[in-house]
């Protein structure tokens, strides 16, 4: 799996390493079961701190994206691709709607009027 963080991005860190392998996992790089390296491998070939992997990975867990289970390391939820792009084009939803002065709560009223 290669991975690689853009330097110009001003988003977060492990905002980075999340949207880095949640597009492995989308582009078919990793697919469900695989097992994802080492947190302190990415985090070596990602020139970032150990932490600030666990805490991309913790949030793609958090996602349903990753599973973590003790012994055989991290590896890629059953159905992660298709949760990903979803996941992906809600939180464009959401940004698109905030940046059109919408709240979140008006965005989930508009959605439930979607017949």
């Amino acid at each position: 799996m290669l991975l690689r963080l853009d330097t110009k991005d001003t988003r977060p860190l492990h905002e980075q390493v999340a949207a880095a392998v949640r597009r492995a996992v989308a582009e078919g790089e990793c697919r469900p079961g695989d097992r994802l390296p080492s947190a302190r491998d990415l985090a070596q070939a990602l020139d970032v701190n150990v932490n600030t992997v666990l805490r991309g990975l913790r949030d793609l867990r958090d996602d349903g994206l990753l599973e973590f289970r003790r012994g055989r390391g991290v590896t890629v939820a059953n159905g992660a691709e298709q949760r990903s792009g979803l996941l992906e084009q809600a939180r464009a939803l959401v940004a698109e709607a905030a940046r059109s002065g919408y709240s979140r709560a008006e965005l989930i009223e508009i959605i439930r009027g979607i017949p």
